[in-house]
């Protein structure tokens, strides 16, 4: 299946760069370049993009607002927004996922990254990078205590492997990369992570991450759940895995 990319930034020299790094996976197909906010919500629709790769700062409607507009169209209702900005500020990422993109990275991403990212957001998943992640739990631990999100279930509701697929997403990881981690395959790890988000009762991706932090899985740039290590550890010894599959 191909994968139709809108690029979005003011910037011709970066949109040049990202066009030939797409244009050389077999499977991604560029549509359509945007200089503007305003013609990247016009393009969209137009081009029948996939997913807009779409930066912040754009004169006339900025990339928050395109994003805003894209997703809030029933004619675009299939338009992945995938933001990529150098400016990774908790403000930001907050006002992007507000307004409706499936994923937020920094430029200096990984070409390799990058690609997997669009992959994950074309496959209607969500994706943060870690500065990302770390952002949106500072914004959770900031709001007062009952203006927090409250979860329909704790951990102790939850499988062991739910529970290690939970503490990794707290890391800001995709599924394919929980799957490497874990020796599993991305299409189990959203199985096990959809089961998780129905009985918690998180509404998406990024709800999951608050889940994980709420209930001390892991700290800001760290992890304090050791289930990770612990089943790495179990592996080597050849004695099994904590979850199962």
């Amino acid at each position: 299946m191909t994968i139709r990319v809108l690029l979005a930034d003011d910037q011709a020299l970066l949109r040049g760069t990202f066009k030939l790094l797409l244009e050389s996976v077999p499977y991604i197909e560029v549509v359509g370049e945007a200089a503007t906010g305003a013609e990247a919500v016009e393009k969209a629709l137009a081009q029948r993009a996939d997913v807009v790769l779409m930066d912040i700062r754009m004169p006339q409607l900025d990339g928050i607002e395109a994003t805003r507009r894209i997703t809030a169209d029933e004619a675009m209702v299939g338009v992945k927004i995938l933001v990529l900005t150098t400016f990774e500020t908790d403000e930001l990422v907050m006002e992007a996922l507000r307004a409706g993109a499936s994923g937020f990275l920094g430029k200096g991403v990984e070409p390799a990254e990058l690609i997997s990212a669009i992959q994950t957001v074309a496959a209607g998943e969500s994706l943060l990078s870690p500065l990302a992640t770390t952002a949106l739990v500072r914004h959770f631990l900031a709001l007062p205590q009952q203006e927090r999100t409250i979860f329909t279930a704790g951990l102790e509701d939850l499988t062991p492997r739910e529970v290690e697929l939970v503490a990794l997403v707290g890391l800001g990881m995709s599924n394919q990369e929980i799957g490497e981690r874990l020796f599993i395959s991305p299409a189990t790890a959203k199985t096990h992570l959809h089961r998780a988000m129905t009985k918690t009762g998180a509404r998406d991706r990024a709800q999951l991450v608050v889940f994980a932090y709420q209930n001390g899985l892991v700290q800001p740039g760290k992890a304090t759940w050791s289930a990770v290590q612990a089943t790495s550890n179990l592996r080597r010894s050849g004695t099994g895995s904590l979850g199962g599959p």
